[in-house]
């Protein structure tokens, strides 16, 4: 059975929202070697619609980064309601009861599945018990305002770390796997 692994960006805060407005002063290379194991290590990324669209423009941008072939060619599957034409690769749309697509494709014979800057989803995977790992590289930055990754109506979701992990530029590597 393959794996749902989150991957997020996060603030000393909890917010997810806009990294490009408070990462790059810590994105080198050791970050860079944390993050790229995960996007490279995986079968199928899974995004929101939103997060699905901003990784869209950035891969198939004029200043698209090295890894921008890997991205392109790694079957994707965006959760919307709304897409018609995702125009980005091999990409499948689910709506309706994505719970259930979502428990299907996590049956289906490949590597792990990886969710990378939807919040929103990675909540609802939380809380239907779909979300295998969550890795969180914790910024040294308070931003204030955002959407936090967890809000007030979150509920109890019990984890259990797996793994931490201090970088040179304070940024903190942290594994959770939710309690079962």
């Amino acid at each position: 059975m393959r794996k749902i692994i989150a991957g997020l960006f996060i603030t000393l805060d909890g917010v997810v929202e806009a990294p490009e407005k408070w990462n790059l002063p810590y994105y080198d290379d050791e970050l860079s070697e944390a993050v790229m194991p995960l996007l490279a290590g995986a079968g199928t990324h899974l995004y929101g619609r939103r997060s699905y669209e901003l990784f869209r423009r950035v891969f198939t941008g004029p200043a698209a980064p090295p890894h921008a072939e890997m991205m392109t060619t790694t079957p994707k599957v965006v959760v919307s309601t709304t897409m018609k034409d995702p125009g980005w690769g091999p990409t499948t749309v689910i709506g309706g009861d994505v719970a259930a697509a979502l428990a299907r494709l996590k049956q289906q014979p490949g590597k792990d599945i990886t969710v990378g800057a939807s919040g929103i989803l990675i909540r609802f995977l939380l809380a239907e018990r779909l979300l295998d790992e969550l890795r969180l590289l914790v910024h040294p930055v308070v931003a204030g305002t955002g959407t936090r990754l967890f809000e007030h109506d979150s509920g109890h979701v019990p984890l259990t770390l797996l793994e931490s992990r201090a970088h040179r530029n304070g940024v903190v590597a942290l594994r959770y796997a939710p309690e079962s």
